[in-house]
């Protein structure tokens, strides 16, 4: 051995350091591109400089009521004390009494996630556990807001967007 080969495996260490800290870098910066993902400023002005609608409260992405005119369900659809979720407007859909259907944010108000299901009379989101009364209101957390409220019309047999 000679006097600089501890020194050629120091400089190969810090060599590998420098090249998986660089990789590590690297995926970082690819994670935190996908994360900001729209391309919104904090002002909700879009990479076209147009400006962009508000996220639904807690959420990310298109509020629901935007769609005015989409035919969600027919009322036979949402059973009483019940509702239905529709993932694709981001709406549930409840009649808490025989006749009185309400709409709220399907996006549940703790972390953005798309609420579940209507069961035993309460909207649950599967993602933290948060359960809403079917008036809107957080029911059990880790929720501390109500879903906001979705203007519907019921029109003879069908329940559409306003």
């Amino acid at each position: 051995m000679t006097d600089d080969q501890p020194e050629d495996r120091s400089a190969a260490g810090s060599s590998r350091r420098a090249a998986i800290v660089g990789v590590g870098g690297a995926g970082l910066m690819t994670v935190l591109a996908a994360c900001a993902g729209s391309g919104q400023t904090s002002a909700g002005i879009g990479s076209s400089g147009s400006r962009a609608s508000a996220p639904a409260a807690g959420g990310t992405g298109t509020p629901p009521a935007t769609r005015a005119g989409t035919v969600l369900a027919k009322t036979t659809d949402i059973p009483k004390e019940g509702g239905k979720v529709f993932p694709d407007q981001k709406v549930v859909v409840v009649q808490p009494s025989a006749g009185e259907f309400r709409a709220f944010s399907a996006v549940c108000t703790h972390q953005g996630c798309t609420v579940s299901d209507v069961s035993s009379g309460m909207i649950n989101c599967p993602c933290h556990g948060s359960m809403f009364w079917l008036d809107g209101k957080v029911m059990g957390g880790p929720a501390t807001k109500p879903l906001p409220e979705v203007a519907i019309k019921v029109d003879g047999d069908t329940i559409s967007l306003v």
